[in-house]
């Protein structure tokens, strides 16, 4: 059985407006390379996107920067979103059906939903030191 070659660019980027753009630009080209599907490539882009604004909005990080991290294998695009922020705990909306769940949402809060809806694994670890967000996209 051949070994798995397995590859991580690192980004770091700023706490900024429109900076998301950059990592989402980034994964694009990243699956490209990778001969992932163009509707494969445009779900990682929603996913990293979603969890690069939700850090940028809810880490309170003092070194104002988030750390996207793309480990490249022969058959899956793992993502690592890490902010060093206060990190957050999974509230109880995280378990309602999807009816109560909107209604207890409103109109924010989707973020996670649409991440998990996108990638085929998500991991959330977060804990007073930060949040890393963990994505796997399979290419097959």
């Amino acid at each position: 059985m051949a070994k798995q070659v397995r590859r991580e660019v690192t980004l770091n980027i700023p706490i900024h407006p429109n900076m998301e753009l950059v990592a989402a630009h980034t994964a694009s080209i990243i699956a490209e390379i990778m001969d992932f599907e163009e509707t494969h490539i445009d779900e990682i882009q929603l996913a990293i996107i979603e969890t690069c604004i939700n850090a940028f909005e809810h880490s309170n990080s003092e070194d104002n920067k988030v750390t996207v991290t793309y480990v490249l294998t022969d058959d899956d695009l793992e993502l690592k979103i890490t902010d060093h922020g206060v990190g957050f705990g999974m509230d109880k909306t995280e378990f309602l059906d999807g009816e109560t769940r909107a209604e207890a949402m409103q109109k924010r809060g989707w973020g996670l939903e649409i991440i998990r809806e996108m990638m085929d694994e998500v991991k959330i670890d977060s804990n007073d030191g930060g949040t890393t967000i963990t994505m796997l996209k399979k290419r097959a």
